[in-house]
C-alpha cells in the first residue's frame, strides 16, 4: 500500500511533513510549559504518596506502557492505600498482583461515560 503524497499532511509554516510528536529522536515538543507540568506532576505525586489515589487509566494501549501503564502500575502496587483503574476498548487489565485493587472496565470510552448511573 502507499499514500499519495498529497495526502500526507504538511506544516503550514514550513511546508514540511507532519509528523506525530513521539519520542522517536530529538524533535519531540518539551519547552518550558512541558517542564512546568511535568514539576507539577512529580510535585502532585510527591505531596500524595501514601494518601488514597485512584490511577485512572482511560484508553492506554499497548503503544507506550512506559508513560502511564507502567508507572501507574507501580504506584499503586507501593501504596496500600491505592486503587487502579482502567477503561479501556479490548486492552482492560491489570497484574495479578493488583486485581484486588483494581477496576477493570472493557468498554468504548464514550459508551461508558454516556451510561446513565444515577
Amino acid at each position: 500500500m502507499r499514500i499519495p503524497s498529497e495526502l500526507i499532511p504538511k506544516c503550514p509554516d514550513d511546508g514540511n511533513d507532519v509528523a506525530m510528536n513521539l519520542r522517536a529522536d530529538d524533535s519531540f515538543v518539551e519547552d518550558d510549559g512541558w517542564h512546568r507540568a511535568s514539576a507539577a506532576y512529580s510535585d502532585f505525586l510527591r505531596r500524595h504518596e501514601g494518601l488514597h489515589v485512584l490511577y485512572l487509566e482511560l484508553g492506554v494501549g499497548a503503544n507506550t506502557p512506559v508513560i502511564i501503564k507502567y508507572p501507574f502500575w507501580q504506584m499503586t502496587l507501593s501504596n496500600e492505600n491505592a486503587v487502579y483503574a482502567c477503561l479501556n476498548y479490548g486492552e482492560a487489565f491489570c497484574p495479578g498482583e493488583l486485581e484486588d485493587r483494581s477496576i477493570c472496565i472493557d468498554g468504548d470510552i464514550g459508551d461508558v461515560f454516556d451510561m446513565q448511573i444515577f
